[in-house]
């Protein structure tokens, strides 16, 4: 350990969370308050239109969700290896521990974790955050890391990435995931445009633009697993390797985007094919069906319409007109 303001301490900052963090539950929070608020307002809505909006809603607040959330998390590549490693530099005091690399879009965490935690009179549980986002700068982050004295297991697999690394991983994941990110960016437009299609209504071109939505998002996978073309260093603990898999942000966000593909083509073949149940589905034959109702019910003043009805009788001439 390093000395630190007078403390010998890993972690003067606060940690990261592979998987969540402040941006994720800040997400996650707003559209869960959407959600809550929709259920408060549903019990107004009569009949078994109240399932179609509940549905239509909920589906469409997860596609939003699962799009700007994944953004933030830290597992679309993800893997774990148990090793017997050194713990600090310059000392043979060996500890067993689980060792993760988890990639996301803007950076790399490494977390190891002490079997037991308690280990060599230390408390063996770290998580440290490596970004590579624009604004950010690797290599520098890898500095300091080294200035805190992180265990040496955390060490060399930070330094894996690093612009000078002989494995060449840096830019390429950096750049994938940058591409990766614009373009679920462009599918939450889309996403909102396809709401606001679905509510003026114009319901095929809603159903066009969830297409596009799903487009977008399998390009982001696309782009984010072109890393795998090259091969990746082997990162070696011993007898161990540590390898590494797709994780659970690619999976989700594959599902949401086939999910929205099938929503898509859902509303446009009954555009073209049932209508009525389309119409149905997103409460506009209701709507139509009251309307008729209401254009029915008309109140003619009888007398009106007789004299309106009633063809013209003829003048007389008089002798004196003449």
């Amino acid at each position: 350990m390093t000395l630190f303001d007078g403390i010998y301490v890993f972690y003067p900052q606060q940690r990261k969370s592979f998987v969540f963090d402040v941006s994720t539950i800040i997400v996650i929070i707003v559209f869960l308050t959407l959600a809550c608020s929709f259920l408060i307002i549903i019990p107004g809505i009569r009949g078994r239109v109240r399932l179609y909006w509940l549905v239509r809603v909920l589906l469409s607040l997860v596609v939003g969700v699962v799009i700007v959330a994944v953004q933030y998390t830290g597992d679309w590549e993800s893997g774990w290896v148990t090793a017997n490693t050194s713990y600090k530099s310059f000392s043979h005091a060996l500890v067993n521990a689980d060792i993760g690399l988890h990639i996301g879009l803007a950076g790399v965490n490494v977390t190891l974790v002490g079997n037991p935690v308690n280990q060599v009179n230390e408390t063996i549980n770290y998580n440290e955050h490596f970004t590579w986002s624009f604004d950010a700068d690797y290599d520098h982050s890898y500095s300091e890391g080294l200035e805190k004295g992180l265990p040496s297991p955390i060490l060399y697999v930070a330094e894996k990435f690093t612009t000078q690394s002989p494995c060449g991983v840096h830019n390429q994941y950096r750049i994938s995931g940058h591409y990766a990110s614009a373009a679920l960016w462009v599918a939450f437009c889309t996403w909102l445009i396809s709401n606001m299609l679905f509510s003026m209504p114009a319901l095929v071109y809603g159903g066009y633009m969830l297409l596009v939505t799903g487009a977008f998002m399998i390009f982001s996978l696309l782009s984010f697993s072109t890393v795998k073309n090259s091969p990746m260093c082997e990162i070696q603990f011993g007898p161990a390797s540590l390898h590494t898999g797709y994780g659970g942000s690619f999976w989700l966000t594959l599902a949401v985007g086939l999910l929205c593909f099938v929503v898509g083509v859902t509303v446009v073949a009954l555009h073209f094919f049932n209508l009525d149940l389309l119409k149905t589905v997103f409460d506009l034959h209701v709507d139509e069906v009251e309307e008729c109702q209401e254009m029915a019910e008309v109140y003619v003043n009888p007398q009106f319409m007789n004299n309106a009805l009633s063809p013209p009788q003829p003048s007389e001439l008089s002798p004196k007109s003449i």
